[in-house]
């Protein structure tokens, strides 16, 4: 989606993505190695009573599936970063999750109108649509390259 088809209010849905074991184990071996994400058995045994995906594995999982529903092909460029990010519940192996994106608000910077600024709120929900991630990203377009893609 371009800069311009973004709007506040605007729903984008995204998903779902089915979650693996052996993908939980390998996200935490390379970038989360705690226990309750990569030892099945000490896991087991944990508050969760099984193994658990890391937030982290979580946001990467939610950013895949909407730079492919929104942002392929887009303008955009970076990301100043989060408001904040919420992980509201445990994602498992095997949880199916789908995103839902809300606009909040889309605007071009007085200071330099060739940037858009696309504010929006990610929620993550597992197949029982139990949300599992909640967060405010926003989003940065150089419009100076609209035509060019």
């Amino acid at each position: 989606m371009k800069f311009k088809d973004f709007h506040a209010g605007q729903v984008i849905a995204a998903g779902p993505y089915l979650v693996t074991e052996a993908e939980v184990i390998k996200f935490a071996d390379a970038f989360d190695p705690q226990w309750f994400h990569n030892d099945v058995e000490a896991a087991s045994q944990g508050r969760f009573g099984g193994l658990i995906a890391s937030g982290w594995h979580s946001c990467s999982i939610a950013m895949r599936l909407l730079a492919d529903a929104a942002l392929q092909g887009s303008e955009t460029f970076a990301s100043p970063g989060l408001a904040y990010v919420k992980w509201l519940h445990p994602v498992r192996p095997g949880d199916a999750l789908s995103v839902k994106a809300t606009v909040l608000e889309t605007r071009i910077s007085s200071s330099k109108p060739s940037l858009g600024i696309l504010r929006w709120r990610w929620q993550q929900f597992n197949a029982e649509n139990i949300e599992v991630l909640d967060l405010e990203a926003t989003s940065l377009f150089d419009l100076s390259r609209s035509d060019s893609l």
